[in-house]
């Protein structure tokens, strides 16, 4: 496909992050099997000093460069910007969600994508209303590693009957010594490691577990525990469990320490017939996967090569389904994002975190 053929997207980034900044890197990324075309065109900041430094030191090699604004409601009402990527700390997620939509753009924000699962609803039914697509961030779910590795449990069988997933993220985040206005400890904001991190561990189980979202998946029961620094969870661990096959899923989190080693083994899929390992730099970052038969005899190693971070494939995606005229994706459909928040919820209320919002 030629790049005049490619559907285009011009994009306002809200947020100026660590996730907004490897986004934007990843959008300027020259690949040769891009299946899309992305032009920056905004970047709003708290400040317009940092807004620029932003650009200096992710994008410096793009000109025109985009324009910098200070503040966000500018990109929200910007000609030249279809969608607006959200990048801000989860507890900012719903009402910029709002603004943006109101203003007739479509939106890609980052997990987790509300505070809870009612927040969720009622962006999707402002997006609904406006006729705008909406999707949730889970830039995890795009991976063609990810694709390959469900295809191979799900369609291949080559494990059999899969009964237990393992899934994990630990970060050495000292949560102690942080301020107390910061993402990572402000429960204002979505604080704590269950939304931040835990939500891939979960994403795990569900993509091993389920064969598909297209329609409305089994949702399973849910059984956590945490471990509490005042109001917010420093260690996750919420298990999975589907009723109707017995199947279950140990899903982990923890702001306490960091396994060694630049790769880790992050997940463990079993089955009737074998075992896989999932490692990557993070839960979040898959770089490669091994099956292995039952008697350990043989192992596959499948792995895809991956430039830059690994978020345009989210961003080709969106491209291609608003060029289509598709209200959301297949792959993050806004019934996984609700059903997963919905857990989100469960596992706060048995393990004890809690957000101002709850009252």
């Amino acid at each position: 496909m030629s790049s005049s053929s490619l559907p285009s997207l011009r994009w306002g980034l809200v947020g100026t992050g660590q996730i907004s900044s490897w986004f934007v890197a990843d959008l300027a990324l020259v690949r040769p099997n891009a299946k899309a075309k992305h032009i920056i065109a905004a970047i709003g900041s708290s400040s317009k000093e940092k807004g620029e430094a932003f650009v200096k030191r992710w994008i410096p090699q793009l000109s025109p460069g985009p324009k910098v604004y200070a503040g966000y409601d500018a990109v929200y009402h910007a000609s030249d910007v279809d969608i607006v990527y959200i990048g801000t700390p989860h507890g900012f997620h719903k009402q910029h969600c709002l603004y943006a939509i109101e203003a007739g753009k479509h939106v890609l924000c980052e997990k987790a994508f509300a505070l809870n699962a009612r927040e969720a609803k009622e962006v999707f039914a402002a997006a609904q209303k406006k006729g705008v697509f909406v999707m949730e961030a889970m830039w995890t779910r795009f991976f063609p590693l990810v694709h390959q590795l469900h295809r191979v449990v799900h369609e291949e069988k080559a494990i059999g009957d899969v009964h237990r997933v393992f899934a994990d993220l630990s970060l050495d985040q000292n949560i102690a010594s942080l301020d107390a206005d910061s993402r990572l400890k402000n429960p204002a904001l979505g604080a704590g490691t269950l939304l931040d991190i835990c939500i891939y561990s979960i994403t795990w189980g569900l993509l091993m577990l389920d064969a598909d979202i297209a329609t409305e998946a089994e949702r399973p029961d849910i059984k956590a525990v945490q471990t509490l620094s005042g109001p917010i969870d420093v260690a996750s661990t919420v298990l999975l469990f589907y009723p109707s096959t017995g199947r279950h899923a140990i899903c982990t989190s923890t702001a306490m320490c960091k396994h060694s080693g630049e790769i880790d083994v992050f997940a463990r899929i079993e089955g009737t017939l074998g075992y896989i390992t999932v490692e990557g730099v993070s839960a979040s970052c898959p770089t490669a996967f091994t099956v292995y038969d039952k008697a350990g005899g043989s192992a596959r190693r499948f792995t895809v090569p991956k430039p830059g971070f690994g978020l345009y494939w989210e961003a080709d995606a969106v491209a291609q389904d608003i060029a289509a005229g598709r209200m959301e994706s297949a792959v993050m459909p806004r019934v996984e994002t609700v059903r997963v928040l919905e857990m989100l919820d469960e596992a706060r209320r048995q393990g004890g975190a809690q957000f101002p919002i709850d009252d």
